[in-house]
């Protein structure tokens, strides 16, 4: 049975609660490229997600922040976009569904909100510091001049070697995506590491190493298929991931306990044990003959007269 959060709102019991598109193929790459930055002491830095919608990828996200680091999510959530002028008001004096509803899901999983910027992607370069973000989850406008700014700002803000991720790379749906993502591999300094159905793995450092590392991760998983083809003058990992199992994920505070094992059926009473039966002793021969030989009359008296 699901709770109320703090914030009034359905209190999600499992990240599959949580409302959004995050397959299991990109939860094990996510985990995969964090844990990397995470096991590695020279790859230190901060997390950014540019549209977060419910909370689902920046849910998962918060998990991998590592002390001293700060994760920033930037998003309009349901508001309409204001002028850059009005962007320190909206974010002080107005809330929405769609942002408490976000908070409310993150809540449900994590001690503290990440810093929340309500207002267009375009701000990012000023709100985040330069150079500090190692891996960058890029899910906001659909639009290619949006996405093409969007391009430029995780390269300002990117730490040497990070990790951007760009979703809706391909989609019919939104062909702006695709022209800026391909357009920056073709004509830009950004390299593509890899792909799914859904995301690019792309990173403006030397992609080498990540895919070298990441062939022989996948050579280990028999749950994800892939392939390498050039692309552009160089490799890029193709992966699919329809029998992906799922990372360890994070979990909810309003998670339902496991139930009690039932107890063990008692042991069955054991059947008594039916009386012996009577034993009988055979008859003589002698006796029988008589028995069949004499008159009724004189075998009772016999009888009567071998029990006095």
């Amino acid at each position: 049975m699901s709770e109320a959060s703090p914030a009034g709102l359905t209190a999600p019991t499992q990240l599959e609660d949580v409302k959004g598109w995050f397959w299991a193929v990109d939860q094990l790459l996510f985990d995969w490229f964090l844990k990397r930055q995470n096991e590695d002491p020279g790859q230190g830095g901060n997390l950014l997600e540019m549209g977060a919608y419910m909370g689902k990828s920046a849910i998962f996200l918060g998990s991998y922040l590592q002390e001293g680091e700060e994760f920033t999510v930037c998003d309009l959530f349901d508001s309409p976009a204001p002028d850059e002028s009005n962007v320190e008001e909206m974010q002080k004096s107005y809330s929405t569904l769609t942002r408490r509803a976000f908070e409310a899901n993150y809540l449900a999983f994590h001690d503290e909100l990440p810093t929340v910027i309500m207002a267009p992607t375009s701000v990012v370069p000023e709100k985040v510091r330069e150079a500090s973000c190692r891996f960058i989850h890029i899910d906001a406008s659909h639009l290619y001049e949006h996405v093409h700014g969007d391009i430029a700002a995780s390269k300002v803000v990117g730490a040497p070697g990070a990790v951007v991720v760009f979703d809706d790379y391909r989609s019919e749906h939104c062909p702006g995506v695709a022209a800026a993502v391909w357009g920056a591999v073709a004509a830009d300094d950004l390299q593509a590491i890899c792909v799914t159905g859904t995301k690019l793995y792309a990173t403006w450092g030397d992609a080498e190493p990540f895919r070298k590392e990441l062939l022989a991760w996948l050579e280990t998983r028999k749950d994800l298929w892939h392939g390498v083809e050039e692309v552009a003058g160089a490799p890029l990992i193709r992966i699919g991931g329809q029998q992906a199992i799922a990372p360890a994920l994070p979990q909810s505070r309003y998670q339902a306990p496991e139930p009690a094992p039932a107890p063990a059926p008692a042991p069955a009473p054991k059947a008594a044990k039916p009386a012996p039966a009577p034993v009988r002793r055979p008859q003589s021969k002698v006796r029988k003959l008589a028995k069949d030989l004499l008159p009724p009359i004189v075998t009772r008296a016999i009888v009567a007269q071998r029990r006095r």
